[in-house]
C-alpha cells in the first residue's frame, strides 16, 4: 500500500513531465546546439564555432530588426498600459448599454490576427479607405504610402497592435479593479477628492501589480511581433527589408531546403536575451515597489 502511494504521484506527473521535456526543454537545448553549426532543414551541418554569432554583429538586417523591435516596445508599452486601464474604469460602471461597449472593445481580440491585419492592409492601401476618404475631403493631394514607406509602415503596424490589444488588457484590468475596495473611493469622495484624484491615488496604486504584469506581457509581445508586420509587408519586410522584426528574420533564414538553421538558431538566442532584459527590469521595479 505504501509503494502504491509513493508511485501514484509519479504516474500523474510523468505525462506532463514528458511533454515538457520533449516539446519545451529539448527544443531549447537543440537550438543552442544548432547555433554553433551550419545545419540545414534537411539535416547535416558541421560545427562552426562562433561563426554565426560573428555574422550577427555584421548583419545590417538584424540591426534594423532590433531597432524596429525596440521602437515597437517603447511605443506600445505606454499606450497599452494606460489606455486599457482608462477603458476598464469607464466600462466598469453599471450603466444601460455598457455591455455593448465591453463587447465592442473586446471584439478585435477574438478576431484572427491574420484577418485583422488583412483588413488593415486594405484600409491603408494607396486606394484604400483612409487615403480615399482623405483625398475626397481634400486633406491630402495624393495617397500616403502607409504600406511602402519604412516608418509609416512600422507605425501602421504599431497602431494595429495597439488597437487589437486594447480589449485584451482591458479585461485583465477589469478583474483587478474588482479587488480595489469601494469603501476607499467612498471615503475619498466624502473627504472631497474628485474623480481624477481618486483615480491617481486609489485606482492606480490598487492595480499596480497588474500594471507591472501587463507591462511585461506587452514588452515580450512587442519584441516578438510577427503577424502584423508580416501581413502588412507582404512577408518581404518592407522597403529594403528594413521593417523586419527579429522573428521575421528567423523565419526567413530558416525556411526552404537551403535555409540556414544554424544562423536562425543564433538569432533565436539573441531574441531570447532581448526579451528577458525588460522582464528582469520590470520584475526588479515590482520588487522595489513592494518593499517600499
Amino acid at each position: 500500500m505504501r509503494y502504491q502511494r509513493w508511485f501514484t504521484p509519479w504516474v500523474l506527473v510523468i505525462p506532463a513531465l514528458t511533454w515538457l521535456l520533449v516539446f519545451n526543454l529539448w527544443p531549447s537545448v537543440n537550438t543552442v546546439i544548432l547555433s554553433f553549426t551550419n545545419a540545414k532543414p534537411l539535416g547535416g551541418g558541421t560545427f562552426v564555432g562562433l561563426r554565426n554569432f560573428e555574422t550577427l554583429l555584421q548583419d545590417e538586417q538584424l540591426r534594423w530588426a532590433l531597432l524596429n523591435s525596440v521602437i515597437y516596445m517603447v511605443v506600445c508599452l505606454p499606450f497599452l498600459t494606460v489606455l486599457p486601464l482608462l477603458l476598464a474604469v469607464l466600462v466598469e460602471k453599471k450603466l444601460p448599454g455598457i455591455t455593448f461597449f465591453r463587447t465592442a472593445f473586446y471584439t478585435p481580440v477574438v478576431a484572427s490576427a491574420v484577418v485583422v491585419a488583412l483588413i488593415w492592409q486594405w484600409i491603408l492601401d494607396d486606394r484604400g479607405l483612409v487615403n480615399g476618404l482623405a483625398e475626397k475631403l481634400g486633406v491630402i493631394s495624393g495617397p500616403l504610402p502607409f504600406l511602402s514607406d519604412q516608418w509609416l509602415l512600422l507605425f501602421s503596424a504599431i497602431s494595429l497592435t495597439i488597437w487589437k490589444g486594447l480589449g485584451y488588457y482591458m479585461i485583465i484590468y477589469l478583474a483587478a479593479l474588482g479587488n480595489v475596495g469601494r469603501d476607499l473611493h467612498e471615503a475619498a469622495a466624502v473627504d472631497g477628492a474628485g474623480p481624477l484624484r481618486r483615480f491617481v491615488h486609489i485606482t492606480v496604486p490598487g492595480v499596480r501589480g497588474t500594471m507591472i504584469l501587463i507591462s511585461i506581457l506587452i514588452s515580450v509581445s512587442a519584441l516578438r511581433v510577427f503577424s502584423e508586420l508580416f501581413i502588412l509587408t507582404g512577408g518581404k519586410g518592407g522597403p529594403g527589408g528594413r521593417d523586419n522584426s527579429v522573428v521575421m528574420l528567423i523565419q526567413q533564414y530558416s525556411q526552404g531546403f537551403e535555409g540556414n538553421l544554424g544562423y536562425a538558431s543564433a538569432l533565436s538566442i539573441v531574441l531570447f536575451f532581448v526579451t528577458v532584459v525588460p522582464m528582469l527590469i520590470l520584475a526588479r521595479l515590482n520588487r522595489r515597489g513592494a518593499e517600499a
